[in-house]
C-alpha cells in the first residue's frame, strides 16, 4: 500500500474499531499497528469491502458481536481478493460461469474431485433383487 493508502487503510480500521465494543485495557495504537502490519499486503479496496462486511454482520466466522481479530479480518480481505479477481477473470471472459444448480456434481466439479456417476435404474435393480 502506498502512503496515502496506508493512512485511509488506518481510518477504515479505526472505524471497524468504533464499531465494536473495546475493552478499558486495550491500546489502541498498538492494535492498529499490529493490525496494519497485518494487512500491509492487500488492496486498499479488498480491505474496505472486508471491514464493511464485518460491520454489517455479513461474514459467518467469529462472533459477530466483536471486533475480528487481525487473522479473521486477513482471512476476509483474502476472500474479497479472490472474488475480485474471479469477477474480473469472468468479465475477461476466462472463466466459465459456474453450474447454476448446486449439489455434490457442482462441489466435486469446484474442488476438483472427481464426480461418481449416479447408477442407472438397471444397475440399480441389479444392485437390489
Amino acid at each position: 500500500m502506498t502512503t496515502a493508502e496506508l493512512q485511509q487503510a488506518t481510518k477504515a480500521l479505526a472505524a471497524m474499531f468504533s464499531c465494536f465494543p473495546q475493552s478499558a485495557l486495550t491500546d489502541v495504537e498498538m492494535q492498529l499497528r499490529g493490525y496494519l502490519g497485518a494487512i500491509r499486503d492487500a488492496e486498499l479496496g479488498d480491505l474496505q469491502a472486508a471491514i464493511q462486511r464485518f460491520v454489517r454482520g455479513e461474514v459467518r466466522s467469529g462472533n459477530a458481536q466483536f471486533c475480528p481479530s487481525s487473522a479473521q479480518l486477513c482471512i476476509e480481505v483474502r476472500e474479497r481478493r479472490v472474488m475480485r479477481e474471479l469477477l474480473a477473470r469472468r468479465r475477461a471472459g476466462l472463466v466459465s460461469s459456474p453450474p447454476r444448480s448446486g449439489g455434490e456434481v457442482a462441489r466435486r466439479s469446484r474442488d476438483g474431485e472427481e464426480a461418481t456417476p449416479e447408477p442407472t435404474e438397471n444397475e440399480h435393480r441389479n444392485a437390489h433383487p
